[in-house]
């Protein structure tokens, strides 16, 4: 399971590169101790994507830590992505795939 988990980030990362949503300049400490799902009071959803989705998952996966038994990112990946002039569909696609890795049922 952890190989579909790092090739959906590797693909989050590589869309919001294309798409050029990814951001040289990281949020302010302030930004980031947000406490409000996905950050989205102090940053646009794709911050919380590179900022905080992506390095936590790897820091869980490198320390070989308990992955989340549940992940549902997408519902608010597409209710923000959807007011984008961008062609989001592909990020969309990997982030359902990286919210799929967690499904028991």
């Amino acid at each position: 399971m952890s190989q579909l988990i790092v090739a959906a980030l590797q693909e989050i990362k590589a869309e919001l590169k294309a798409l050029e949503l990814w951001s040289p300049v990281p949020p302010s400490p302030e930004a980031m101790a947000s406490t409000a799902p996905f950050c989205c009071d102090t940053m646009p959803f794709e911050h919380w994507l590179q900022f905080v989705l992506l390095p936590r998952m790897q820091a869980l996966l490198d320390g070989d830590h308990p992955l989340p038994e549940k992940v549902s990112i997408l519902p608010m990946a597409e209710e923000t992505l959807a007011k984008y002039p961008e062609d989001t569909r592909l990020l969309l696609y990997w982030i359902g795939r990286f919210d799929a890795c967690f499904q028991t049922d």
